[in-house]
């Protein structure tokens, strides 16, 4: 056998390794954008947000016996084009409601304009609240995380806790089985 021969083999042996590499990352993606986000939660309620009287998302929430207790999963399903910086100043403008601490705000605010993508009606963004955190995902593809658990309990605060700007909603969300 010569060289050429092995080269051919090893080759073929690459490229059948990147397409099936290539093939699994698009089924896991799809599995992450069409399932619940996280194996053990339980799909718990969903409600809608609007603004000025405009529908803005349908909110879904993925959580386990407890919603206020990480591991926890919402999803975003957007019905408005909106910038990703607008998405990032209208958190930290919840967030204020949350934490006094205007510097950490605004760094926490620059990391989410970095994170967080413009959005059009259809899209739909993910967000993870881990104990070390908060992971953000679009479409399945992982956008980026903040390491931070306090960052990601004033985050999820903006829907989750009894001082939401959007009481509605987050009776909606915290009702098992509604939505």
């Amino acid at each position: 056998m010569s060289c050429s021969s092995n080269s051919s083999i090893a080759d073929r042996g690459r490229r059948r390794l990147l397409l099936g590499l290539g093939a699994l990352a698009c089924l896991s993606g799809r599995a992450l954008a069409n399932e619940a986000p996280l194996a053990g939660l339980q799909r718990w309620g969903s409600g809608d947000y609007r603004r000025f009287g405009f529908l803005v998302y349908r909110a879904t929430l993925w959580a386990g016996d407890d919603p206020a207790v990480p591991p926890l999963a919402l999803r975003l399903d957007y019905r408005r084009s909106i910038a990703g910086a607008a998405i990032a100043e209208a958190s930290v403008r919840e967030m204020r409601r949350f934490v006094d601490d205007e510097p950490r705000l605004a760094g926490w605010g620059k990391r989410m304009a970095s994170l967080f993508p413009d959005v059009v009606d259809g899209d739909h963004l993910v967000g993870l609240w881990l104990p070390e955190g908060a992971r953000f995902l679009q479409g399945g593809r992982l956008l980026g995380e903040v390491r931070d658990p306090a960052f990601a309990r004033a985050f999820f605060a903006i829907w989750l806790d009894a001082r939401t700007s959007a009481p509605e909603l987050r009776a909606a969300l915290l009702t098992r089985g509604r939505g």
